[in-house]
């Protein structure tokens, strides 16, 4: 059996965060993640460039360094790799949370490791840091389970001289538009909505106006896909349907934290807002002994905690986790 004073579920940069603030109380802590650390950065687009300055993206103290004034994602994924050496966290990769039972005080954690070997593992307190990149938003129309549907975009190669529709317009369907678009894809971007999203970088935004302006990039607003064939898609928009040749579809319309994970394990969830209840100065849930962390504690709103102010959750919970451990 693994017993352990505190498990955190997923290394990302705040169950990173978390991890660095509960082992500086003397508080033994592992944090079990289901893919690599930092997963949901490396599954980044391979270009990508942070909106934010290198010092809001530090844990630790540790300082963050940059060749510009805002870091890359080989940037971050270099400096996080390096936090975690630096505390010499104890963390156990490719394992994934699949039940949590017990109770506060005495927790019994089950995962499932890259080998489909299962594991044990006890602890007077669990803290979930999960994020939200796990489960994409979907579009749910006929053709959508076929393997030509990407949720996720890395890097546009593999796309040169296909035709290409990319679905959404915020940040990440913005800038895999117009980086499919350099690379020699046909590209066609079709969005629900009016126009590109104002929430756009404000040097990505103009770009990809000026790529459907000039007819370069195929822009269809206030349209959706209705249906997704091997060759084509079919596409509503104000003129009536159009039936566009197709190689590859970027559903790109955001993610949503695990939320049936949370209610699985007994974390309620307001059901107008979808943010799980939880204490706003500890972060402990309405199940003793659980404390959320990051993106998570925002429910649906994923828009209002980042990496930025994420971080500062390990503080809270390290503090009240201490508090109660050590009194």
């Amino acid at each position: 059996m693994n017993r352990f004073d505190v498990i955190v579920v997923g290394a990302g940069p705040t169950g990173l965060a978390c991890g660095i603030e509960l082992q500086q109380r003397g508080i033994q802590t592992v944090l079990i993640e289901k893919g690599c650390v930092v997963n949901s950065l490396y599954n980044y687009p391979t270009n990508m460039v942070f909106f934010t300055t290198p010092e809001l993206l530090e844990i630790g103290n540790i300082p963050m360094t940059s060749l510009n004034e805002k870091p890359n994602r080989h940037e971050a994924l270099k400096y996080y790799r390096r936090v975690a050496d630096h505390f010499k966290l104890n963390i156990h990769d490719y394992e994934r949370v699949a039940n949590i039972a017990g109770q506060d005080g005495a927790f019994q954690v089950f995962t499932t490791d890259r080998l489909g070997c299962h594991h044990t593992y006890t602890a007077r307190k669990v803290v979930l840091a999960t994020g939200y990149y796990d489960v994409p938003n979907l579009l749910h129309v006929p053709g959508e389970e076929l393997s030509k549907v990407l949720h996720y975009y890395k890097e546009p190669h593999p796309y040169y001289n296909h035709d290409v529709a990319v679905v959404g317009a915020k940040n990440s369907a913005a800038i895999a538009a117009l980086e499919l678009f350099w690379t020699g894809a046909r590209v066609t971007l079709i969005h629900r909505g009016a126009a590109i999203s104002e929430k756009v970088k404000y040097w990505i935004k103009p770009n990809i106006e000026n790529r459907i302006k000039s007819g370069e990039i195929q822009g269809y607003f206030n349209s959706q896909v209705v249906e997704i064939r091997p060759d084509a898609i079919i596409v509503a928009t104000p003129q009536g349907e159009v039936a566009l040749k197709n190689d590859f579809v970027f559903a790109l319309i955001g993610y949503s934290p695990d939320l049936n994970f949370l209610n699985s394990i007994g974390i309620s969830l307001d059901p107008e807002t979808r943010r799980p209840r939880t204490d706003p100065q500890t972060l402990e849930s309405e199940r003793p002994g659980i404390y959320l962390a990051g993106v998570i504690v925002a429910g649906m709103h994923t828009n209002e905690i980042f990496i930025e102010n994420g971080r500062f959750h390990g503080q809270q919970i390290a503090e009240s986790v201490a508090a109660k451990l050590f009194t």
